[in-house]
């Protein structure tokens, strides 16, 4: 009877320190996950123009720094998501070799060079908010030259290909989770993102998102 309590006790005791050690390997992963869903999210409530208008009768004249702030929080928030991620014990699900880091580099390549196209069409200074203005009250031009012709989203479009590149040149779960919660993301932020710029152009985007697709070019030309 004490030898069955004694293994009882030994089993209930390593049971606990497997139950402990596991928690320690997946709670990390999960805090990264909680990081990504609470920064898409307030992307998506902060970029929303019923929030916008509230808060620019809330704040007035200051509002025209909005842009600003909301560039500045939303890159302190990336940086400190990419860095706690950097933190996390690497657990790889691929073999890192010549080739996955050629792949890696590659996409990211592409990636990059589909942002710079899309950034043309921008104002850096206004986009970042450098440029203080109220958006509310300006008018935009919809863009559909460039890069635009082809995809309605290829910054959207620039930053899949650049985290399929780092999943790839790094193959390790939190780069995956990276990857994965960006691919997760990608149709909500879309839905509320055209959303709003059916309110702004309506049926000019209608039309427009008729002919071009999202995210992957379905001609190109010749």
């Amino acid at each position: 009877m004490s030898r069955n309590i004694g293994r009882g006790t030994i089993f209930l005791s390593f049971s606990i320190v497997m139950l402990s050690t596991s928690d320690n390997i997946i709670m990390p992963y999960f805090n990264l996950v909680f990081l990504w869903a609470t920064f898409y999210g307030l992307h998506s409530l902060l970029a929303n123009l019923d929030f916008k208008h509230w808060l620019s009768d809330k704040i007035g004249h200051a509002y025209k720094a909005y842009r600003l702030v909301y560039s500045l929080f939303s890159t302190v928030f990336f940086l400190f998501i990419m860095i706690y991620g950097a933190g996390i014990e690497k657990q790889y699900l691929l073999k890192s070799t010549d080739f996955t880091t050629y792949l890696g580099y590659m996409f990211a390549g592409f990636g990059t060079i589909i942002l710079v196209k899309a950034f043309r069409n921008f104002s850096i200074a206004t986009f970042s908010g450098l440029r203080l203005h109220n958006d509310l009250e300006e008018e935009f031009e919809l863009i559909k030259s460039g890069i635009h012709a082809y995809v309605r989203h290829p910054i959207y479009s620039g930053l899949l290909l650049i985290f399929l590149g780092f999943f790839f040149f790094d193959p390790v779960i939190s780069s995956l989770i990276h990857l994965g919660c960006l691919v997760a993301y990608l149709p909500v932020g879309i839905f509320f993102e055209e959303k709003k710029l059916i309110r702004l152009y309506g049926k000019r985007y209608t039309e427009y998102k008729k002919e071009v697709p999202a995210l992957f070019p379905t001609k190109f030309r010749v």
